[in-house]
């Protein structure tokens, strides 16, 4: 594979400046929780019916109008000030005193039946041991599970299937796809159809704005907004009819949905719950482009992480949406600086390198003279410095328009700068994007494209070299000295104090503004979660 000539010192200063960016925001992480921790550690735990509005039964049943047991319980403990101490610390000690198991536990909370605060209290030390036997037995499950996907993956006795996932794009980048209709039901219809055009992955795309929602919708939905919601039914429904149809293919499909807003961690705990493949997953999307609170998203992404280490499930990072923001030709060195502080996050959450998508996309105006080339020379910077990472290469959409056969053209180019550069998961464009969800056809005529594309050039970049000191080698350079010079800055002013002042894609945000700040808990003294031990 052909390289550029970058600065490794450059590089190793730029990864030194990440660790100091991080260091007191883990600080924050170290000593505080939010709302949507807790209740992730009850979902993990097993906890996953809801209450009826209006109704006062708690049930299984599917609807989108009801409330999560989790929210009940969760928000009852903040409003009197208690959830500082963690949820287990109420919770287990109600299941010692009332002697009943988590969901029956659970719904009599939730439906006020029992009063966790109200209770004797055991032993510290007894409700400690019994807290730590469940989140042992729910890591176990988490580990049961990931090991049945990995089964799927390798296929077993007369149902052997072909993985096409290579992590350092050595065999050509994997062939990404969305479905987006609103229904789970027409969503399988669409996937299946997909995977068998050729897609190798399949995106749910989540419902418009879920990410503002502090809740997890209940149950299988069947009317979201430019996309469906994100549940733990329609995660199970998905993921059983992509194992059906990698059986039929005889070659795996992975499955992605969306982890991130407000309840970040709980779509961590239902992914891994469910077998999913790959979450997107950013440690400051929610923070730039949802308005969400800075201190509630640097905390929630590192309780996430650490469940998606465990499974072993590929992160893919949001850096594509600077691009779509800001200028891509003048703050490239943004997405880059990005990458390198959600590296740190990642590592500081035990995620390894190959479960890194670390996302960009190809944004720059078309017009611009010599644009491939300066294309070419980010899509192969980022591969250079992230080699063991499964980089995700977002396809063209701002500078899209009504003409789909200019479009499609975009998109050939895109794939083109995508196999020629080794990218690992590269999400394939629409003739239609950016004018309505993509039909069947449109799919078709897309992963037909790109096959013919990552055939037909699948080892140019073995073949070639990029010419020193050339349009292409100094574009890429110059990003990296950039980035050098922007992460420096954010070092000197603090990260929160950097994105104060629109550090990334023009956007500024402050420290106490933003969705979900009241869901920022300080941890008591006697905090008590011992998943952050044993995840």
């Amino acid at each position: 594979m052909a390289h550029l000539a970058l600065d490794k010192k450059l590089i190793e200063q730029c990864r030194n400046f990440a660790i100091r960016i991080a260091q007191p925001v883990e600080k924050l992480i170290d000593t505080h929780t939010t709302v949507a921790i807790e209740r992730a550690v009850l979902r993990l735990l097993g906890v996953e019916k809801a209450v009826f509005q209006g109704g006062g039964k708690s049930s299984g049943e599917n609807s989108v109008q009801s409330i999560p047991e989790v929210n009940l319980i969760i928000e009852d403990l903040r409003r009197e000030g208690a959830l500082g101490n963690g949820v287990l610390h109420w919770f287990v000690n109600g299941m010692i005193q009332t002697k009943m198991p988590v969901q029956e536990l659970a719904t009599a909370v939730a439906l006020r039946k029992v009063n966790l605060l109200k209770l004797e209290k055991a032993p510290q030390e007894a409700v400690r041991a019994k807290a730590t036997e469940l989140c042992m037995k729910a890591k176990d499950f988490l580990i049961s599970q990931r090991e049945l996907r990995d089964q799927h993956r390798k296929g077993q006795g007369k149902d052997k299937v072909k993985d096409p996932f290579d992590p350092e794009g050595k065999n050509g980048p994997l062939l990404y796809v969305i479905v987006a209709t609103g229904n789970i039901y027409e969503d399988v219809i669409q996937a299946k159809a997909a995977a068998q055009a050729g897609a190798d992955a399949i995106a749910v795309i989540r419902s418009t704005a879920q990410s503002l929602l502090d809740y997890v919708p209940h149950g299988a939905t069947t009317e979201g907004f430019g996309g469906t919601y994100a549940t733990q039914e329609n995660f199970r429904i998905m993921r059983g009819a992509l194992d059906e149809e990698s059986k039929s293919l005889g070659r795996y499909i992975r499955l992605t949905n969306y982890c991130s807003g407000l309840c970040m961690p709980e779509i961590a705990a239902l992914g891994a719950m469910e077998r999913l493949d790959f979450l997107l997953n950013d440690a400051m999307y929610g923070i730039l482009f949802r308005d969400i609170n800075m201190k509630r998203t640097l905390i929630d992404q590192h309780f996430s992480r650490l469940i998606i280490a465990l499974s072993r499930i590929v992160i893919h990072t949001g850096e594509d949406n600077y691009l779509t923001t800001a200028d891509a030709i003048e703050n490239g060195h943004q997405v880059l600086a990005s990458q390198f502080i959600n590296e740190r996050f990642a590592l500081h959450a035990h995620m390894t390198e190959d479960l890194m998508g670390l996302g960009h996309a190809q944004e720059m105006d078309p017009e611009h003279m010599n644009v491939f080339l300066l294309e070419i020379a980010r899509a192969q910077m980022t591969r250079d410095i992230f080699p063991k990472a499964p980089i995700k290469f977002m396809p063209p959409t701002r500078h899209k328009c009504g003409d789909i056969f200019y479009s499609h053209l975009m998109d050939a180019m895109f794939n083109f700068v995508g196999v020629l550069t080794g990218q690992t998961i590269q999400l394939l464009g629409m003739a239609t994007e950016a004018m309505h969800t993509p039909l069947l056809q449109d799919r078709w005529m897309s992963i037909k494209s790109a096959k013919y594309i990552f055939n037909g050039a699948k080892d140019l970049g073995k073949d070639i070299e990029y010419k020193p000191s050339g349009i292409i080698e100094n574009w890429g350079a110059k990003v990296l000295q950039d980035t050098h010079a922007h992460l420096e800055m954010i070092e000197k002013k603090g990260l929160f104090k950097a994105i104060e002042e629109r550090a990334f894609a023009e956007v500024k945000r402050t420290e106490t503004g933003g969705k979900g700040h009241d869901g920022v808990i300080a941890r008591a003294p006697d905090y008590l979660n011992p998943f952050f031990e044993l995840l």
